[in-house]
C-alpha cells in the first residue's frame, strides 16, 4: 500500500570510479525500473547530493576536531573541489522533491559552483582566530598536510551522466533526463550479483557490477 518512495542518491553514482559509487548507481537503476514497470501507481523517485555540510559524513566536523587537537589538517589532494549543501538544504530538496514527483524522475539541487576543500580548510583555521602554517610562516598555528587521494577519489564530482536535466516548479531544483534498464533484465543480473556474492567470487561480482554500470572504471582513481 505503499503510494511512494524516494530514494536519496549521491553524486558519486554518476561515472562512479569506487564499488560504493557504483552501488548507488545500481540502487538508481532499480528505483528507475521499478518505476517504470509500475506505471506510476507507485512513485518512485530519487535525490542526488553533494557534500552535506554538518552531516556525520562531511569534512566540515572532521577538520573542526583536527583544529582542535593542533593540527594539522589532513586533506587528500590539494585540487579537490565538491559540492556542498547545508542540512536544510537537503532536506527541502526531499520534500519539495516529494510532493512535485510524478514517477522515475531524478532530482537535483543546483548548489552552485564547486568549493575547493582546501580554501574550506583556511577559512576554517580564520574562524578558529588561529593562522595557517606553512613555508611563508613557520610560525604559523595549524598546518595543512596532503596525504594523497584514495583509491577510486575525484578531483572532481558530477550531478549529472547524460549532461541533459530539465527546470521543475522550483528554481533551484532540476530533473535529470537518463537512460535506466529494463526491470526484467537489471533483476536477473542482480540475482546473479547476490549468488557470486554469497559463494564470495569477487571476480565474478565485479564484473557483473561493470555490466550493470558500464560507466564505471574501477581502474581509474582519479581525473
Amino acid at each position: 500500500r505503499v503510494k511512494q518512495a524516494i530514494l536519496i542518491s549521491s553524486d558519486k553514482a554518476v561515472r562512479p570510479t569506487s564499488v560504493m559509487g557504483a552501488s548507488k548507481r545500481v540502487s538508481e537503476l532499480i528505483f528507475q525500473g521499478f518505476g517504470k514497470n509500475h506505471n506510476n501507481k507507485i512513485i518512485f523517485s530519487m535525490v542526488r547530493f553533494g557534500n552535506v555540510l554538518g552531516s556525520s559524513g562531511s569534512v566540515i566536523p572532521l577538520f573542526k576536531k583536527q583544529i582542535q587537537e593542533g593540527g594539522p589538517i589532513t586533506i587528500t589532494h590539494e585540487g579537490i573541489y565538491r559540492y556542498f549543501m547545508t542540512l536544510e538544504e537537503a532536506s527541502q530538496l526531499v520534500i519539495q522533491s516529494s510532493a512535485m514527483s510524478k514517477g522515475n524522475e531524478v532530482f537535483l539541487l543546483d548548489m552552485g559552483n564547486q568549493v575547493n576543500i582546501k580554501q574550506i580548510a583556511i577559512q576554517l583555521i580564520k574562524l578558529h582566530g588561529l593562522t595557517l602554517k606553512n613555508s611563508k610562516n613557520n610560525y604559523g598555528d595549524i598546518e595543512i598536510k596532503v596525504i594523497g587521494l584514495r583509491p577510486g577519489e575525484k578531483l572532481y564530482e558530477e550531478l549529472l551522466i547524460d549532461n541533459k536535466s530539465s527546470p521543475t516548479e522550483h528554481p533551484l531544483i532540476y530533473s535529470a533526463n537518463e537512460k535506466f534498464l529494463p526491470l526484467d533484465y537489471l533483476l536477473e543480473r542482480i540475482n546473479d550479483l547476490k549468488t557470486n556474492f554469497e559463494t564470495q567470487d569477487d571476480k565474478k561480482v565485479l564484473q557483473i557490477l561493470k555490466e550493470i554500470v558500464p560507466e564505471w572504471d574501477e581502474n581509474e582513481r582519479h581525473y
